[in-house]
């Protein structure tokens, strides 16, 4: 039987175990002296890793028994991230990436030889590969957006026109990204649905980049889609991650990624004794037919534990925490002659800040000068993005980003 009692048994963290802003006690031994990398991985707290120990010691001790009853975690993780992205724990289906969350809407949605997707250039590839593979596949035309850039509403003017003519012209579903991984830029992404809406045509958002960071609600935002992971903003570890359908568009889904597990009532017969094993049982029609076979449950684990640390502080909390922290951090950078991608309009901020070099400090060199001196960033596709999350400490660490960007910079010059 299954039981409430299964969460009952992973380690309880204590009132030491509280996340703090600016505050990096739950990450005892971490090298970097200012880690500015959690939009590429977080590293995970120690409330995390307790859950990962307590979840394979589990498996340890009871094996299939603790395996059967990690069913209740994985709705209690439901419940979970509804509450933190939005919707209902029955519209989440939990998968193993971004990247499979976004193959499986893809796949599945009830595309009609010659529709069309509208995508955005210089996404991350997770929200455009397998949108090209369903093109290739099911005969739809792709039509590409520019890359939104712009630090205030007027300036995406021309990203808007451009979503408007497509729409016009017919288009069965626009995916994007809520903040763009490059630049940072969160894009108002309850306008482009409700233009969406006008039009008559869907929209796929990956929220990996701003769940945990920046507010955003599914539900309110108005979109149809969602996909988000567990390792970056959530402080979990790869390995899980969820797909978000609204209730109206599940039933017109084709299940062509069902798995075994995605039947209607799938375990019956491994506990009910014969004459329960059945293939032609229907396909759940709910967003978790996507869960098709054997679940990460240290995965899962973790990232329950990663979405409490965040729930006690409040995503809110966190962006105005974050920006703080990067409202010291731009002018001093601007100051040492880097051209900064942050939007000056608050709403189109995330906690993502991205800036080009001085033309005399390659890339590649300044990233190896600053991990060098303890400072982790990451380099996507030519920029230099900081990310600092909540234990970041704008008054311990800006000061000391800034003096070894300085040094780094000193020394390329020479």
């Amino acid at each position: 039987m299954l039981g409430p009692e299964y969460g009952a048994r992973m380690p309880v963290a204590d009132a030491f175990d509280r996340p703090r802003f600016g505050n990096r006690s739950l990450f005892p031994d971490l090298e970097a002296r200012a880690y500015l990398a959690h939009a590429a991985v977080s590293p995970p707290p120690l409330p995390v890793r307790r859950a990962v120990i307590g979840a394979v010691t589990e498996l340890g001790r009871r094996g299939l028994e603790a395996s059967r009853e990690a069913t209740v975690q994985r709705r209690r993780l439901k419940v979970k991230l509804a509450d933190l992205v939005g919707g209902s724990a029955d519209d989440y289906g939990l998968v193993g990436s971004t990247t499979q969350a976004v193959a499986a809407a893809a796949l599945c949605f009830p595309w009609r030889r010659g529709d069309k997707v509208i995508l955005v250039d210089a996404e991350f590839p997770a929200n455009v590969t397998p949108w090209l593979r369903a093109a290739e596949l099911y005969g739809l035309n792709v039509a590409w957006l520019p890359q939104p850039l712009g630090r205030t509403r007027a300036e995406l003017g021309e990203f808007f026109e451009a979503l408007e003519r497509e729409l016009r012209s017919g288009a069965r579903l626009f995916a994007a990204s809520a903040v763009q991984f490059q630049t940072g830029l969160r894009l108002p992404i309850a306008e482009l649905a409700a233009c969406c809406k006008r039009h008559g045509t869907e929209i796929f958002v990956d929220v990996i980049q701003a769940a945990g960071s920046s507010p955003f609600d599914v539900r309110t935002a108005g979109v149809d889609y969602a996909a988000g992971a567990a390792h970056k903003w959530l402080m979990g570890v790869e390995g899980v991650g969820y797909l978000y359908v609204h209730p109206d568009r599940v039933a017109s889904l084709r299940p062509v990624v069902a798995g075994w597990a995605s039947h209607v009532d799938p375990f019956s017969f491994l506990v009910a004794g014969a004459g329960h094993l059945h293939y032609d049982k229907p396909i759940r029609r709910s967003a978790d037919f996507v869960e098709g076979g054997g679940h990460a449950g240290v995965a899962c684990a973790a990232l329950e534990a990663g979405i409490d640390t965040i729930a006690a502080l409040g995503t809110e909390g966190i962006w105005r925490h974050v920006n703080a922290y990067l409202d010291r951090l731009e002018p001093a950078l601007c100051d040492l002659g880097f051209e900064s991608a942050r939007a000056t309009d608050p709403a189109l901020r995330s906690c993502l800040f991205s800036v080009r070099p001085p033309s005399f400090a390659p890339l590649p060199g300044l990233y190896g000068r600053l991990r060098d001196r303890g400072v982790a960033c990451s380099t996507p596709d030519g920029w230099l993005r900081f990310a600092p999350h909540w234990p970041n400490s704008p008054e311990e660490e800006v000061d000391l980003v800034i003096e070894a960007t300085r040094e780094a910079l000193s020394e390329l010059q020479r």
